[in-house]
């Protein structure tokens, strides 16, 4: 049954890093958690695994004091908000839970035990859903009672301070839980995006590319750790902070984006940075960006000017806060 405050009752069932960034995430929002450990070990095991997470969840939730975003009165209460749980106890608050996230290592036998645990003690209609980052959803909803429920939720470490949350839901899954589970998360503060089940989601492909490039070019002798560090940060780093990276391409023009590829993919001897067939298609139709009217996306009917004065206003502030914006003499 959902609380007074309107907001679903939580369960996450693993009480390692990311179950209780998610448990402050979720008290944090005025929900009430119940952080779970299934882990087999003897009682005075689970008590120090639930105490451990306790002093963590504590301590993460006094940072938000220390960096202003809440009174110390406040983050007392969302403490409060937060069970750790074991045992009966456990599946006692599994079938109370109005939603159950599943936050276990990423070792399959151990996510079937988990969901075998959790598909006991939950209710017929309750969401169940993961928090892989490893496995597909379709190969873990075999483990689930009625797989209609199931999807995955990829949420971001530090998961209590990253809005974002990867949202996947598998073949079986019923739009209407999809549904339900995003205004969840919006309702907890998070932002998330629905993507098809694919390995590496959206952000793991995109930043194990750039990851591993930023490596070679320490390897190859192109920069020091120190400037490829410096080069993102105040680089790329402050522009994608702004601009999604597609809606980047769209700015400058994605026949930049092809002359690019095309050039370093010759100069470095490596099709890795070849335009992939999308560039080379919207190049072929004339959909190369903003100037273009299209691209990515639809920029027909934007304004542009106001558009773009308001994304620099956006980078403006964001560097002047970061104290990389030059004083006018």
């Amino acid at each position: 049954m959902i609380p007074e405050s309107g907001k679903p009752t939580v369960a996450i069932v693993g009480s390692g890093r990311m179950g209780r960034g998610m448990a402050h995430a979720f008290a944090f929002t005025g929900h009430m958690v119940q952080l779970i450990d299934v882990k087999p070990r003897g009682p005075d095991g689970t008590a120090a695994a639930l105490a451990d997470a306790m002093a963590e969840v504590r301590r993460s939730l006094h940072l938000t004091t220390l960096l202003g975003i809440a009174t110390t009165e406040q983050a007392a209460t969302m403490v409060d908000r937060v069970g750790f749980l074991a045992g009966d106890a456990a599946d006692r608050a599994l079938a109370q839970a109005d939603l159950v996230f599943e936050a276990v290592p990423e070792v399959m036998d151990v996510k079937q035990a988990a969901f075998a645990r959790i598909c006991t003690a939950v209710a017929p209609e309750t969401p169940i859903l993961s928090t892989t980052s490893t496995f597909m959803v379709d190969d873990l909803a075999r483990f689930v009672v009625e797989p209609r429920r199931f999807l995955n939720t990829h949420w971001l470490n530090p998961a209590f301070l990253v809005p974002l949350v990867e949202v996947s839901p598998g073949t079986a899954t019923d739009p209407a839980v999809t549904s339900h589970v995003l205004t969840a998360l919006r309702a907890a503060g998070k932002i998330p995006v629905e993507c098809r089940a694919a390995p590496g989601f959206i952000v793991p492909r995109i930043q194990a590319l750039a990851m591993n490039e930023a490596a070679r070019i320490v390897a190859e002798g192109v920069a020091t750790a120190e400037a490829v560090d410096t080069a993102t940060r105040v680089g790329f780093g402050v522009r994608f902070a702004i601009l999604g990276l597609l809606e980047f391409v769209d700015w400058g023009g994605g026949d930049i984006l092809y002359y690019a590829g095309t050039y370093l993919a010759g100069a470095l001897g490596d099709q890795r940075f070849a335009p992939p067939p999308v560039i080379v298609d919207n190049m072929e139709k004339g959909r190369t960006g903003m100037r273009a009217g299209a691209g990515f996306h639809d920029w027909a009917s934007r304004d542009i000017p106001a558009y773009q004065q308001e994304t620099l206003a956006k980078l403006v502030d964001l560097l002047r806060h970061l104290k990389l914006l030059p004083e006018p003499s």
